[in-house]
């Protein structure tokens, strides 16, 4: 998946990825999800989550490029998640 999210938002080799599968005890969430985050330029924070397993995702289920900008979290963001 780490590759997949290099692919997909032409990372370079330098930009750390994680990629972690949490449980989730949240009323209405799904009980295991992926959760992928980047680092760009400035030390700014990416992240997206995918609503199945880490060993269920498929390419397809990334979101598209032109997202790159919106997965950004605002500065002071702070995620309980992950």
């Amino acid at each position: 998946m780490e590759s997949w999210t290099r692919s997909r938002f032409n990372l370079p080799p330098g930009v750390v990825v994680t990629v972690s599968q949490i449980a989730c005890g949240v009323p209405g969430c799904p009980p295991i999800e992926t959760v992928v985050m980047f680092w760009t330029a400035q030390h700014r924070r990416h992240q997206f989550k995918v609503f199945k397993p880490l060993g269920e995702v498929q390419p397809d289920d990334l979101p598209p490029s032109w997202m790159r900008d919106a997965l950004a979290a605002p500065d002071g963001a702070e995620c309980g998640c992950c």
